[in-house]
């Protein structure tokens, strides 16, 4: 009898279970959409109780289309999207909404800091002075005196909620708890003087545990709800970022893992953590001996999406993205630069604003959306060139993520990196990351490394060369317009 094993990827935009075979087949999938709500300029909030009742019933669906025997899934393993904060009261209820990575409202408090602090706080974490993180977050609710702050018994990830309603555990795994900005990835330990600053303790915060902790099995009404097995082992597994590069194989010294869809990011694992001098990349823990470090950015797919609504085009994302093949490389002198949504890695900005550079009465579609495709990628060299500088060359370049569907966009990457790409037939990384996870941490496999073995891979696709040089100095050009440009900001 084939067993099943499940990837549970609680998302920014949607909440996906995904069943797979043991050698990374997609077998099933049920995706259920989570509702942001913006109550005001620079918030970014969600309902941790609406996730938690998609999460069950996403796993259901998911089950339910297999039409297979419950008892054939032996584990599931969680996927989520980092820094989110709820204060949660004694009794395990929400005392607000979620803030979630997107929520500015930290942005003040991020802008007070010196110089001098930023760095060395950025040095005992790993994870750059951003209101993105929890802790400019928990800064924000204690300056502002906001009332779930002091009401708060303790506080959490949407995921560790989540994880707490069905098994009664405040867990928080290594790399979740890197992307707080409280903890210090060399200690392994909630950070002393980063506690103090928020004006909160150790208690209020989850016990950190390895991403193959097994968290236990579902009770017999929790479990049918789900269409499980009582007997199915739930593992915590990790963030979405280091599930995402052992998902697309990028394990191991020079194998870079590229992902965008509504955003982005470029990560790659290591055996040691890494800061970089000028604070462009993120190291964060995975397990006690690696760390992954990379750089993610706001505007990935979603300067896309904005493009296709402002344009009104009607037409499927698809034949949209084809419109940029009627244009040559460099959009006819057309630059955007694609911090719509204000910016993370490199700028680290929250405050950092889209712009398009070089229109004239000829540019037409083809040309915008070409242009808004080489912005998105060109921001994504910028960061892989900081990385480089802080790892080393790099050898192999995994990509993932719904833009990984666009052969246009795949051979872009191709050209600008000047270097063959790698793309899995499975579009769910983080979810089979997740997967693996949960097998390893039930003794079914014995290495993350052996993953590799297990993931359906499509040709490389390769770099056109001539496109290679022309792209070469068009990034020049782009790269001068954004340092022209930042310090106005």
């Amino acid at each position: 009898m084939s067993n099943y094993v499940m990837g549970l990827d609680i998302g920014t935009t949607s909440v996906k279970a995904c069943l797979f075979d043991r050698i990374g087949n997609l077998v099933t999938e049920a995706e259920l959409l989570i509702v942001t709500e913006y109550p005001e300029q620079g918030w970014a909030q969600q309902d941790a109780s609406e996730i938690e009742r998609l999460a069950v019933q996403a796993v259901r669906e998911a089950v339910n289309k297999a039409k297979i025997d419950r008892e054939q899934i032996i584990a599931v393993g969680f996927s989520a999207a980092m820094h989110s904060l709820l204060p949660v009261s004694e009794q395990g209820e929400p005392l607000s909404a979620a803030f979630i990575w997107a929520d500015g409202r930290g942005t003040e408090q991020a802008e007070q800091m010196t110089a001098e602090k930023r760095n060395r706080l950025y040095a005992k974490t790993g994870t750059p002075i951003h209101p993105m993180t929890p802790f400019l977050k928990l800064l924000w609710m204690k300056e502002v005196q906001d009332e779930a702050y002091h009401q708060a018994a303790y506080f959490m990830s949407i995921k560790e909620y989540i994880t707490y309603c069905w098994f009664g555990r405040r867990l928080i795994d290594y790399s979740m708890a890197s992307a707080t900005g409280l903890f210090n990835p060399i200690t392994l330990e909630w950070d002393t003087e980063l506690l103090e600053l928020a004006g909160i303790h150790t208690h209020q915060l989850s016990e950190i545990v390895p991403p193959t902790t097994v968290l236990g099995q579902l009770n017999e009404e929790l479990a049918e709800r789900m269409g499980l097995a009582s007997s199915v082992s739930f593992v915590i597994g990790a963030a979405d970022g280091q599930l995402s590069n052992l998902g697309t194989g990028a394990l191991l010294a020079g194998e870079v893992a590229v992902s965008v869809g509504t955003s982005g990011a470029i990560r790659q694992f290591t055996r040691e953590a890494k800061v970089s001098p000028g604070g462009e990349t993120f190291c964060y823990s995975f397990m006690s001996d690696s760390y992954i470090i990379g750089g993610p950015t706001n505007n990935g797919g979603i300067a896309l999406q904005w493009l296709k609504q402002l344009l009104n085009d009607s037409g499927s994302y698809e034949s949209f993205l084809e419109v940029a093949d009627q244009s040559s490389p460099g959009a006819e002198g057309l630059l955007f630069l694609p911090y719509i949504n204000g910016e993370r890695a490199p700028l680290w900005n929250q405050r950092a604003r889209g712009n398009f550079y070089g229109m004239t009465m000829t540019h037409t579609k083809a040309h915008y959306v070409r242009a808004v495709l080489e912005g998105i990628t060109f921001n994504l060299y910028q960061i892989y060139r900081a990385l480089e500088n802080l790892a080393g060359p790099s050898k192999q370049i995994y990509v993932s993520g719904g833009l990984a569907r666009s052969p246009i966009w795949l051979q872009m990457m191709a050209d600008v990196f000047n270097t063959a790409i790698c793309v899995s037939e499975n579009h769910h990384s983080a979810a089979w990351g997740a997967a693996w996870t949960a097998l390893v941490a039930i003794k079914e496999e014995e290495r993350f490394e052996d993953i590799k073995n297990n993931i359906p891979m499509s040709d490389p696709v390769l770099p056109n060369r001539e496109n290679s040089w022309k792209y070469e100095e068009i990034y020049k050009r782009y790269e001068e317009l954004a340092a022209r440009i930042v310090p106005l900001f």
